[in-house]
């Protein structure tokens, strides 16, 4: 009972720092400006990596449905979001095999950066990009998904993959040993 109780307290405690960090976010500059970088996916690898893939995905979850409830204008970014973000977290931890060596882990990072951008290209072509040209009544994204997708959509999340990556490293190994299993 105790255990479960750590756990459902953690996981908790990660969507909150996860939805925070959502706030803190910043467009690149020589991509388009509604891709914007943040960290919040951070807290979901630690979720993953130290609790399991499900509790990554309900921080991941809990951040995105927070994030659509304080910005229902927009019901495309958070389900993106989500995503991308599952792809990434869950390839991330079935690659890393020996979540406590360091190649692995960075064999993993890279090939869920990989994947993350493989599966949002292709979501984008297909479903998000022209589902927002519906919503938005923007009819300039249908004859431009092509242009979109590899101009923007596949640097962003490569970026965003390697920085994400770079920062989980960092925390992982300072915060594995205090976060509980």
């Amino acid at each position: 009972m105790q255990q479960q109780t750590k756990r459902l307290i953690t996981i908790s405690m990660l969507s909150a720092v996860a939805f925070i960090l959502m706030f803190i976010k910043f467009p690149l500059p020589f991509l388009p400006p509604y891709l914007t970088l943040d960290f919040s996916d951070v807290p979901a690898l630690l979720a993953t990596f130290t609790l399991g893939p499900i509790a990554g995905i309900i921080v991941e979850f809990i951040k995105n449905l927070l994030n659509f409830l304080f910005n229902v204008g927009d019901p495309i970014g958070p389900l993106a979001n989500f995503l991308a973000a599952t792809s990434f977290i869950l390839t991330a931890f079935y690659v890393a095999k020996n979540k406590n060596n360091a190649k692995s882990l960075v064999t993993g990072l890279a090939v869920a950066t990989l994947i993350m951008t493989l599966v949002l290209s292709i979501l984008n072509y297909f479903v998000l990009l022209p589902l927002y040209g519906m919503i938005m009544n923007l009819s300039d994204v249908f004859g431009n998904l092509k242009i979109i997708i590899v101009s923007g959509v596949i640097p962003f999340n490569i970026i965003k993959g390697i920085v994400i990556s770079i920062i989980f490293i960092l925390l992982y190994k300072r915060l594995n040993s205090v976060l509980p299993r």
